[in-house]
């Protein structure tokens, strides 16, 4: 199967392939990582364009004190051809906007310079947004909508009013159909919010600033402490953003696929990217 790599060097003495993987995991799902640490340098293979895209978009980053240099001998393509793949209301990590992705560093403890969460809106305002996230979004949000509302509705147009009207309506709404409580995932648990139609928004359009990021990474860390997660968790059936079970296999293995860093605050400081 081919792969899709990105070579990062200025790697900190510090750093392990675990430390390798949980950051650049994010991007996508990883299929190999060849580690170096005499050369202080790696090659991260990655099974999608996508990812190793959205890797190269974190180029001057910093992971344990040290400015990382990630770079690739070829262009990537920036999606797989999706013309060949069915829209049956799945998507993996590397399908998500860059902003969202962005979001995700944020809310689990890493920390992000303007710059790159800049770079990360220009990226998703040159390329879009997949068709397969966009339609992900789009049926989980009428699916919502046709349970709570009946047919031909959404759950983020029903709380699109006024910011007092809208709480009261998803407040109400959510204790007779116990959305929240069912909810299995993130996105159903925020469109489902009295910020429904804002957090849609973030995900489905490309117009962003800054400042919709930090915004958006409070959301999913507040989400997550409300159902008893801690913002560093990323294991299936939390509040995160879900995770494709075809990729999420077992911690620590090449290829996991973990939609972030596993993290413990007692015992470690979050890297941090500037």
């Amino acid at each position: 199967m081919s792969t899709y790599a990105v070579q990062v060097s200025s790697i900190s003495a510090a750093t392990t392939e675990r430390h390798l993987h949980d950051f650049f995991s994010f991007c996508g799902k990883i299929s190999s990582i060849d580690y170096s640490p005499d050369s202080q340098s790696a090659t991260i293979h990655f099974e999608k364009p996508s990812a190793a895209k959205t890797a190269l978009m974190l180029n001057g980053g910093s992971l344990d004190g040290t400015h990382l240099h990630v770079s690739s001998e070829i262009v990537h393509p920036d999606h797989d051809d999706e013309k060949t793949h069915h829209h049956d209301g799945t998507y993996e990590q590397s399908d998500k906007p860059r902003a969202a992705i962005a979001a995700e560093y944020l809310a689990r403890g890493y920390s992000l310079s303007d710059q790159i969460l800049q770079r990360a809106i220009e990226l998703d305002s040159k390329q879009g947004i997949s068709t397969r996230f966009l339609s992900y979004i789009q049926t989980v949000d009428t699916t919502l909508g046709a349970r709570a509302l009946g047919p031909e509705k959404t759950i983020s147009g029903k709380v699109q009013e006024t910011l007092t009207t809208a709480t009261q309506q998803a407040r109400t709404l959510d204790e007779q159909k116990g959305i929240s409580k069912q909810a299995s995932d993130y996105y159903t648990r925020a469109l489902s919010s009295p910020w429904g139609q804002k957090v849609k928004a973030f995900y489905t359009t490309t117009s962003k600033q800054i400042y919709d990021i930090h915004d958006e990474a409070r959301r999913i860390a507040d989400t997550q402490k409300a159902a008893g997660q801690t913002p560093h968790s990323t294991g299936a059936g939390t509040a995160s953003p879900p995770l494709d079970p075809v990729l999420h296999t077992a911690p620590g293995s090449a290829g996991a696929g973990i939609t972030g860093a596993e993290f413990d605050p007692k015992t470690a400081e979050a890297p941090t990217i500037v």
